[in-house]
């Protein structure tokens, strides 16, 4: 039992479930009405592409990153002891090719947008975490792509309206990537990571990141206004922006280490908000 959590934790499931569900808002998105039941089909294998290729590359990146989370995250569960390093190589190989093979099944534009996801990933994790913000950028190309792979699930070309959410996933994702590299200075230097928090100082970075986060804040309300969204998308958009304000403020106050683990924790939260209110703005 203690090797399935160990499993578990290493992929991240509300990751890979955030990822299923940002294809599902960009079919719905795509689709502009209801998705007829001979495209549900596209919606499971979009859905089963995205959450996989996620845990796959959060198991590599957690292969790569073994020494540095023994400094930062002892508890992870390669550093604990839990799983074996060759294991979450076996793993994320595994979960490639359920990703790439259901990728496949849909259509050759998504087995394309999927094979540069999973290259992307991989390559983050063996050379692109070393650059600093181009790999917080990496991070966040891969984390928005899911939203437009929606539409391209469905409809077998990339519209254009999902390449707006893609936009505010990639602008809050590289805030949070920013303040990781806050929190994980330690072992950074260790690895000789070049994030913003090394090369330009903690105080820096966390100006940085609330500029990604206000970004995404002003730009929010758009979807709403060009019609592309229902009136359900406000009240969990106004919670979302209002965390994001509330903690970047937080963090440019205080950027020690301690407070920058607690706000990148919230800002995956108000993540997550952003991702039901794209969801529930969506319903038909």
């Amino acid at each position: 039992m203690k090797k399935i959590y160990g499993f578990i934790r290493l992929i991240r499931p509300i990751n890979c479930l955030m990822m299923g569900f940002a294809v599902v808002v960009g079919a719905l998105i795509a689709a502009q009405m209801p998705v007829a039941e001979h495209e549900a089909l596209k919606l499971v294998l979009g859905f089963i592409t995205a959450s996989t290729l996620t845990g796959a590359s959060m198991a590599i990146n957690d292969y790569y990153d073994r020494g540095i989370d023994a400094i930062n995250e002892p508890d992870r569960p390669i550093p604990s002891g839990l799983v074996k390093p060759v294991e979450s190589i076996i793993l994320s190989a595994f979960l490639a090719l359920c990703g790439l093979i259901a990728a496949v099944l849909t259509n050759p534009l998504s087995s394309l947008i999927a094979a540069l996801s999973l290259i992307v990933s991989v390559s983050y994790s063996t050379f692109g975490k070393l650059t600093g913000l181009p790999g917080n950028f990496m991070v966040s190309l891969c984390i928005s792509l899911p939203f437009i792979y929606g539409g391209v699930a469905l409809k077998g070309f990339i519209e254009p309206k999902t390449i707006f959410f893609a936009i505010l996933a990639f602008l809050t994702n590289t805030g949070r990537e920013i303040i990781k590299g806050i929190a994980d200075m330690e072992g950074d230097k260790v690895r000789g990571v070049k994030t913003l928090a090394i090369s330009h100082g903690p105080k820096k970075a966390a100006q940085a990141a609330l500029i990604f986060f206000m970004l995404a804040v002003i730009l929010s309300p758009l979807p709403i206004i060009l019609g592309l969204v229902n009136i359900l998308f406000i009240p969990p958009l106004i919670v979302a922006d209002i965390g994001f304000v509330v903690s970047s403020i937080s963090l440019v106050k205080d950027y020690n280490r301690k407070n920058a683990k607690k706000i990148k924790s919230m800002v995956l939260l108000w993540m997550i908000m952003g991702l039901i209110a794209f969801i529930t703005g969506t319903i038909k």
